[in-house]
């Protein structure tokens, strides 16, 4: 049994993370780490988790633990990590974005590998410490990957997705209350959005000459959970080889699929799966992309990421199915 400790217990993400490793069946809890909750019962702040009922919050860190997951706001881990130190073998995976980029992936002896399986699997086996991607950066990577692979990318690229409201965290604001969010959509980081730059580093890692815009409109929607983008850039590719290239490139990747049914969010809420739909229009090659934004897009990617560290199969303790009703 894999002995694991995390961090930063009490978001959205850090709820589903708990849930995936309370029923993996290689994993045992060490220890759940939240400064602000100590003592408390983590069913009291993550009640859909009543069954454990014993599982209580702590302030004290295990420093022999064999993984460590990082559930911490963005620029938290480092902090953190700076603060406590860990044995050497403790594998870290962290969710934030503070080791994202090849320029931010190193602290102290620890070197950060980017944690896009479909990508980096080989690289992954053998890491010791993984940066989680993003959540909109996963659906659009996966949209464009199989283009880069081949140095498809020729033109700007035009990019609009939509994300449920626990993509903006556990904390209050206004635009996540609901008497402002529901019925309502809402247009924010036009261009700027903060996962542009993992984005463009995993292309042009693919394809060095890639200097074109990625026009990227985020977008809030009023459900709780998923996101949707829609990609779009011109290719020369013939329809029929356009899908065929992307069939071919995840065929042999556990959880990114090409369908070629249009695809919905319904289809991969409460899972780990990505869902690609592949059109031709006219000289425009248009990617959907559906993921969960708390599993594939963080949690359950982080437990992908665990399992190829450890050579377990690559779906352990992810076999769910979609919410679809």
């Amino acid at each position: 049994m894999i002995q694991v400790g995390i961090v930063g217990g009490t978001g959205y993400v850090a709820g589903e993370l708990l849930r995936l490793l309370m029923y993996h069946p290689d994993v045992n809890i060490c220890f759940v780490y939240s400064h602000s909750h100590a003592g408390k019962k983590i069913s009291s702040i993550h009640q859909d988790l009543f069954m454990f009922d014993n599982l209580i919050f702590t302030d004290e860190v295990k420093q022999e633990v064999d993984v460590l997951f990082l559930s911490l706001g963005h620029g938290n881990s480092t902090k953190f990590l700076q603060q406590h130190s860990f044995l050497d073998r403790t594998k870290i995976i962290d969710l934030s974005n503070d080791f994202r980029l090849k320029e931010n992936n190193r602290l102290n002896k620890r070197t950060f590998t980017y944690g896009l399986a479909e990508q980096n699997k080989e690289v992954i086996i053998s890491s010791n410490n993984i940066a989680n991607p993003g959540c909109f950066a996963t659906a659009i990577q996966l949209a464009l990957l199989p283009l880069a692979d081949r140095k498809l990318l020729h033109n700007d690229i035009h990019i609009h997705g939509i994300t449920g409201s626990t993509g903006a965290g556990r904390s209050l604001s206004e635009t996540s209350h609901f008497s402002w969010r529901n019925n309502n959509i809402s247009v924010y980081k036009p261009f700027v959005h903060q996962h542009l730059d993992e984005i463009k580093e995993t292309l042009t890692g693919c394809q060095p000459d890639f200097d074109h815009e990625l026009n990227f409109i985020p977008v809030r929607g009023d459900f709780t959970r998923g996101i949707l983008t829609t990609v779009y850039t011109a290719c020369d590719l013939s329809g029929k080889a356009i899908i065929k290239l992307y069939q071919d490139f995840y065929s042999d990747k556990t959880f990114t699929v090409v369908s070629e049914l249009p695809v919905s969010l319904k289809q991969v809420v409460n899972t780990n799966y990505c869902l690609l739909h592949v059109i031709k229009h006219g000289n425009n090659a248009l990617i959907v992309s559906v993921i969960d934004n708390l599993l594939k897009g963080a949690a359950g990617q982080a437990v992908e990421n665990m399992n190829l560290m450890y050579g377990f199969a690559p779906d352990e303790g992810l076999k769910l199915k979609p919410s679809y009703f």
